[in-house]
């Protein structure tokens, strides 16, 4: 093949799968509805299984059933037979999946589910094989023709088995009313979730920390106080504490451009007022966003009665890895 022809067989493969998930639309009815009642009215888990590359697509929707609310685990076919059917519950409900209708290995383990009284749902390419037919519920994934030449390696049927995946588990999300709270909580770890969970709170430089000065600081002291907490900024605040105003190295630098007259100058002369502010209980991805949409580097946080409690940087939020990618 040369050069021009690799690109034309890219396209082709994309246009058959592409066109294998179009059609999956209109297989989308009552069926799909049932399915989608039956798992969330499921007191126990979603089971799936399936062997080959069907094993391979179900393990990927069992993960998108989890990060999404949905209790979900794989079963492998084969350990099934040998001592792991024993972790199916009668309140569970079985998602075979099966390009063919029926492996050697699911053949066996059908009437186990069955025996169990569990609600199966069969994913299948043929609606005509005894899963199609025996299941509870049937959906059809099946497709005109494999991207494969020899339509022989699974590709347009495993790219539309994990499509129904995605369609069951985000109807599933949207039934239960699935929060982006609730999607956090489930990803702790990651910089997604930071971003849908992490607060300033947690995150903030408070104390000792947070550079401060009154109105009637000399502009001596306003440079101890930028330089000794090494943030480039300090707040400014009246006899009573209140949050007053800024100074950043910015309002330094624009000071001295306009004169190197400082002699009696005083916080109150050279801060700016009204700086952006936030609340402790925020996201401290909100806080990244207002430093990005007001050009800023610092964002000073105060309490319910205007008093600075903490503050936090733009260079401590991207290396939390708050930034959306």
């Amino acid at each position: 093949m040369n050069r021009e022809e690799i690109i034309e067989k890219g396209k082709e493969v994309i246009r058959i799968e592409a066109e294998s998930i179009a059609n999956l639309i209109e297989k989308i009815g009552n069926d799909f509805a049932k399915a989608v009642e039956i798992m969330y009215k499921s007191k126990g888990r979603v089971i799936l299984t399936g062997m080959g590359k069907s094993g391979l697509i179900a393990r990927k929707i069992v993960a998108t059933m989890n990060s999404t609310g949905t209790a979900a685990i794989y079963l492998h076919p084969t350990d099934a037979l040998h001592g792991d059917l024993g972790m199916v519950r009668k309140e569970d409900v079985v998602i075979i999946i099966s390009k063919s209708g029926m492996t050697d290995e699911l053949a066996r383990l059908f009437p186990m589910f069955k025996r169990l009284g569990v609600k199966i749902i069969a994913m299948s390419g043929n609606k005509d094989s005894d899963l199609a037919v025996e299941s509870d519920i049937f959906l059809d994934i099946s497709v005109k023709e494999e991207a494969c030449p020899h339509d022989l390696a699974p590709t347009s049927s495993t790219t539309a088995t994990l499509v129904m995946g995605d369609a069951l588990s985000v109807a599933l999300l949207e039934k239960r009313n699935f929060t982006l709270d609730d999607f956090a909580f489930l990803h702790p770890g990651g910089s997604l979730g930071k971003r849908l969970s992490l607060k300033i709170k947690e995150i903030m430089i408070s104390g000792d920390g947070v550079p401060i000065v009154k109105e009637n600081a000399e502009f001596k002291d306003v440079i101890f106080e930028m330089t000794s907490k090494r943030l480039g900024t300090t707040s400014v605040v009246d006899a009573e504490g209140k949050l007053k105003g800024i100074i950043t190295d910015g309002d330094l630098r624009r000071l001295l451009e306009r004169t190197m007259d400082i002699n009696g100058l005083t916080a109150k002369d050279v801060m700016s007022k009204n700086p952006k502010v936030l609340q402790a209980e925020y996201l401290a991805s909100f806080a990244l966003q207002q430093m990005e949409n007001y050009n800023i580097t610092t964002l000073i946080i105060i309490d319910e009665e205007n008093n600075p409690t903490g503050i936090v940087h733009l260079h401590d939020l991207i290396k939390l890895g708050l930034q959306s990618r």
